[in-house]
């Protein structure tokens, strides 16, 4: 029966109300925009078509064969975008794989009833009470307090659990919420030690819209705010699924020890639109968002994302799941940072040492594309500095599998801090798998410098203790170090096959590409990556003779041709002899112009 009107059943302060398919918004806010379908398909590399329709906030989500049928869009701070929504290419020299499954976090009609909790209801009697289909919705203001638990209902259709703010008074759909919309959401709070939201075993169908998840007081012992698994599953069914993350705030406190915000131990699971913050622990790791015993798919689109020890990373611990690898996982339009109030030596400093390593880690994942994001301010504190880590780990030694393979990292920028990007070709403390298929390509990373943030300004480092990387692509990046090198390799066997560096603009640092006791230039390459390419770089300040030919070597940066160097416009004017020199014919290094446009919104 289609309903064109509520009807109504009170039961003390959780109110019941039946809609239809075509019923309008209630006044909990339950609209025909409250509910989900998230799923993923298997379509390997087919291309997401720019002609495809779908949220704002949606990926790449459904691969058609020619390219021409997928759904897409990326939403920024200000509002969404389609400019990232494409799926990139697999490289040819390289063959990277894509991830295969994609999730859809687009919005679709509920099909049930709406549940509205007012302040000093029931909420947990409300989710346990909930059909597949049903909304829940809660009153704008109100405090939760958890621990709350998603049981499994074995359901396909979808159960939301949202502010009951309406959608017009909202925060749009595509667009990434800030702590000033607090005031908007309903508040879950997490008692100390535990989660205030917990997906049980198997539990499948909860899209969570517009709520503050934050602990129960200011120096509350925060384990983890959302875990959406728990990282205990020993086998796929007891993997929940189907879980969505969509414009909530979920924040530590500037004085409490929050080791984990989103916890993604999960399979086709997003975090969307959604900003947090305060993530931080003394003497230990600390991240925004992580996983280690989820499957994938997992999207992780259009949020702003700080945590002290690393904002993103998969791997970590060792999966309770024999051979799980998180994979098939996406990171778009996500601004990294962390505050320098954490900066012992900063004029900010808050006074709270926390342990600072990295942005971005991946110690155990395949099938990732790492697109369109802001990464800025890492610095020497726990660690030695490095942004970006693709360094396999099997974490515990029972975990032989691990490993870090197809990481796709294009059309990012990354700035502001003491070194770069750090791969390596496998554990070397236990066994794992060969780091495999590696694409660096179009990102600008710039203020690399030791001076300001510690560490050595070293902008690539490949190393490997015994096997090296299988296949490796650093190509038209635009690159600025003030420090040690602009790549350095190391350790006592070749550290890559497959190794090409070509089409890249970068300053020379101290030692230009330096191998450990091989010295710089080509006695390096030869000795740690033989067989390599490494062709068309505009290398500022190299000197020529210790160098492949087939490169160029403006004195200094005056020489390059760029737009505006000190002002911060890095892309190469018409005029400058590397514009369309690349081996592609497009301008060597970055496409700069691309990456701000395909960035453009994601910090401010």
């Amino acid at each position: 029966m289609r309903l064109r009107h509520p009807a109504w059943l009170v039961v003390g302060s959780v109110v019941l109300v039946a809609c239809g398919d075509d019923s309008s918004a209630t006044a909990g806010g339950g609209g025909s925009t409250s509910s989900s379908a998230t799923t993923s398909n298997s379509s390997a590399n087919g291309a997401v078509g720019s002609s495809g329709t779908g949220s704002s906030s949606g990926s790449a989500q459904t691969s058609g064969s020619t390219g021409s049928g997928g759904t897409g869009g990326g939403g920024g701070s200000g509002g969404s975008s389609d400019l990232c929504g494409d799926l990139p290419e697999a490289d040819p020299l390289i063959a990277q794989a894509l991830p295969e499954r994609w999730v859809d976090t687009a919005l679709v009609p509920p099909t049930g009833a709406t549940i509205a909790v007012a302040a000093g209801g029931d909420l947990q009697a409300a989710i346990d009470a909930a059909e597949p289909g049903d909304v829940i919705t809660l009153e704008p203001g109100a405090t939760f307090v958890g621990p709350f638990t998603l049981p499994n209902k074995q359901a396909e259709a979808w159960i939301t659990l949202r502010t009951a703010t309406p959608d017009d008074a909202f925060v749009a759909e595509g667009t990434r919420v800030r702590p000033e919309d607090a005031a908007l959401m309903p508040k879950l709070v997490a008692p100390s030690t535990l989660p205030a939201l917990t997906a049980a075993p198997g539990a499948s169908h909860y899209r969570i819209i517009g709520v503050e998840i934050t602990p129960v007081d200011a120096d509350a012992l925060i384990y983890g705010l959302v875990n959406f698994g728990d990282g205990s599953a020993q086998e796929a069914a007891e993997v929940p699924h189907h879980l969505i993350l969509d414009r909530a705030y979920v924040h530590g406190t500037p004085t409490g020890y929050t080791k984990r915000g989103v916890q993604l131990d999960c399979a086709d699971c997003a975090v969307i639109d959604s900003h947090v913050s305060d993530c931080h622990a003394e003497g230990q790791d600390a991240q925004a968002v992580a996983g280690f015993n989820g499957p994938g798919p997992i999207k992780i689109v259009n949020n702003y994302l700080e945590g002290s020890g690393e904002n993103v990373m998969f791997g970590g611990a060792d999966p309770a799941i024999a051979d799980l690898v998180p994979s098939d996982i996406e990171i778009r339009r996500n601004h990294f940072y962390k505050p320098l109030r954490w900066k012992i030596d900063d004029p900010s400093y808050a006074g709270i040492h926390w342990s600072v390593k990295n942005l971005l880690e991946f110690k155990n994942a395949a099938r990732v594309l790492v697109r369109c994001n802001v990464l800025e301010n890492n610095w020497a504190d726990a660690q030695v500095g490095f942004a970006v880590l693709l360094t396999p780990r099997n974490q515990d030694g029972s975990a032989p599998w691990s490993g870090v393979s197809d990481i796709t990292f294009q059309d990012n920028v990354l700035r502001y801090t003491a070194s770069g990007i750090n791969i390596s070709g496998e554990d070397d403390i236990n066994p794992s798998t060969q780091t495999a298929r590696i694409v660096v390509r179009n990102n600008l990373v710039h203020d690399v410098d030791r001076v300001a943030f510690g560490g050595h300004g070293r902008i690539f480092q490949v190393i490997t203790p015994n096997r090296p990387i299988d296949g490796l692509l650093i190509a038209h990046n635009t690159t600025f170090t003030n420090g040690n090198a602009a790549l350095v390799m190391g350790d006592t066997t070749a550290v890559a096959t497959g190794f090409i560096f070509r089409d890249n603009v970068t300053s020379r640092g101290d030692y230009g590409v330096f191998g450990s006791a091989a010295g710089e230039g080509t006695g390096a390459l030869e000795t740690f990556v033989p067989g390599y390419t490494f062709d068309s770089n505009v290398l500022i300040g190299f000197t020529e003779a210790s160098y492949p030919a087939g490169n160029f070597f403006p004195a200094s940066v005056d020489d390059v041709g760029f737009v505006d160097y000190p002002g911060g416009e890095y892309g190469l004017t018409q005029a400058s002899d590397y514009a369309g020199a690349a081996t592609d014919g497009g301008d060597i290094g970055a496409d700069v112009a691309a990456v701000e446009a395909l960035t453009a919104g994601v910090a401010p």
